[in-house]
């Protein structure tokens, strides 16, 4: 008769259901209790890899970060910017629950490390002083988090979605008292393609390019 073997309990293991657990149900689903469950084990037992729910989070945190594209020594801030704000967007909306957890912790791991090393070298050998790299690394920050929340936000994850909530709102809106609300949906809103992720982009080139001159000194 077969039986069945499973993997041993270890580090790895824990912190890897510990996301699968975040993404599927969201970061306050995430327990000791319910995460022994998801791996088939008592929760007592979880503490013979990880100290606390604390160093948990903080793994997951760095697993997330982990899959964020980092600049290369030797490659232009300018891409190199723009190319890690479009890594971290598609990370943090593979992970929602991790936007608003990264930045509450205080125990960084490694590959946070790596990551906070390498934005922040990029933009000093791209020539940015110590107090422009700070200011670079916040206002793109900023904007990669802000966008992905009100991105979470809306009520359509589709172009087709965004055009079925805007067809709404245009057939109970009053044309006369509300003339530009109207004209962005049947113009834009609900145009064939559209696609708010679109904004993304637009917004973060504006950034960049007001960097550039910033740090060019105009």
């Amino acid at each position: 008769m077969a039986t069945s073997t499973r993997a041993p309990l270890n580090r790895e293991r824990v912190l890897a259901a510990a996301v699968a657990l975040a993404d599927a149900s969201g970061i306050e689903s995430l327990s000791m209790r319910r995460l022994g469950q998801e791996l088939g084990v008592e929760a007592m037992s979880l503490y013979n890899h990880v100290a606390n729910k604390d160093e948990i989070l903080d793994g997951i945190v760095d697993i997330v970060v982990s899959e964020i594209e980092i600049p290369s020594p030797g490659d232009d801030w300018k891409p190199a910017m723009r190319q890690r704000a479009i890594s971290a967007r598609a990370a943090f909306g593979r992970h929602p629950w991790a936007t608003g957890l990264m930045e509450s912790r205080i125990n960084p791991g490694p590959a946070s490390m790596r990551y906070y090393d390498a934005v922040l070298g990029s933009l000093r050998v791209g020539g940015f002083s110590v107090e422009m790299a700070a200011h670079a690394f916040s206002v793109i920050d900023s904007y990669i988090y802000g966008f992905i929340l009100q991105e979470l936000s809306l009520p359509f994850d589709t172009g087709e979605q965004a055009a079925e909530v805007a067809e709404t709102m245009v057939a109970e809106m009053p044309v006369d008292e509300y003339p530009y609300l109207v004209e962005m949906a049947v113009e834009h809103a609900m145009q064939p393609g559209y696609d708010y992720g679109n904004e993304f982009e637009f917004g973060l080139d504006l950034i960049l390019d007001a960097l550039e001159r910033k740090q060019a000194g105009a």
